[in-house]
C-alpha cells in the first residue's frame, strides 16, 4: 500500500526531495498562497511547528497558484513573502498544482486517501490541511477556514 514517503518533490530552490525523508515524522501538508484571505495562516502555521516540531512534527508548505491566482511569485519571491512577514521555518516546496491533469502525484495520493466533503477529492481552495501519521498514512483532511490552532489536539493525538 502506498504511502506519502513513495513521493519525490522539489523544494523551494527546486531541488528534489524524497518525502521518505520524513519518515517516521507527523506532517501537516497543506497548500499555500501568499495573497490568499487565509494568508495569515502562515503565522499559526509556524507557531504549531515550533511548538510540536521537536516532538516529530513536519510542516510541508506546497504553493499554489490554482485558487483565484493568489500565488503569483516565483519560488524565490514566495520564500521571501514567507520568511519575511511570517518567519517561516518550516520546509516550503516548488509551486504545484492540486488539482486538475497536472496535480502533483503526492497531491492525487492525498486527496485519494481523504476526500473532500461528500467524497469530492478536488481540493477547494488555498490552505486545505492534511494529517499524516507516523507511517505515512493520511489520516485527516481540513477545511481551509479550519484554523492551524485547532489542529493542536490532533496532531497531539498524532504524535
Amino acid at each position: 500500500m502506498a504511502t506519502i514517503y513513495d513521493f519525490s518533490v522539489k523544494d523551494i530552490a527546486g531541488k528534489p526531495v524524497k518525502l521518505d525523508r520524513y519518515s517516521g515524522k507527523v506532517l501537516l501538508v497543506v497548500n499555500v498562497a501568499s495573497k490568499c484571505g487565509f494568508t495569515p495562516q502562515y503565522k499559526g502555521l509556524e507557531a504549531l511547528y515550533e511548538k510540536y516540531h521537536a516532538r516529530g512534527l513536519e510542516i510541508l508548505g506546497f504553493p499554489c497558484n490554482q485558487f483565484g491566482g493568489q500565488e503569483p511569485g516565483d519560488e524565490k519571491e514566495i520564500a521571501q513573502f514567507c520568511e519575511l512577514n511570517f518567519g517561516v521555518t518550516f520546509p516550503l516546496f516548488a509551486k504545484v498544482d492540486v488539482n486538475g491533469e497536472h496535480a502533483a502525484p503526492v497531491y492525487k495520493f492525498l486527496k485519494e486517501e481523504k476526500p473532500g466533503l461528500l467524497g469530492s477529492e478536488a481540493i477547494k481552495w488555498n490552505f486545505t490541511k492534511f494529517l499524516v501519521d507516523r507511517d505515512g498514512k493520511p489520516v485527516k483532511r481540513y477545511a481551509p477556514n479550519d484554523t492551524p490552532e485547532s489542529l493542536a489536539g490532533d496532531i497531539e493525538k498524532a504524535l
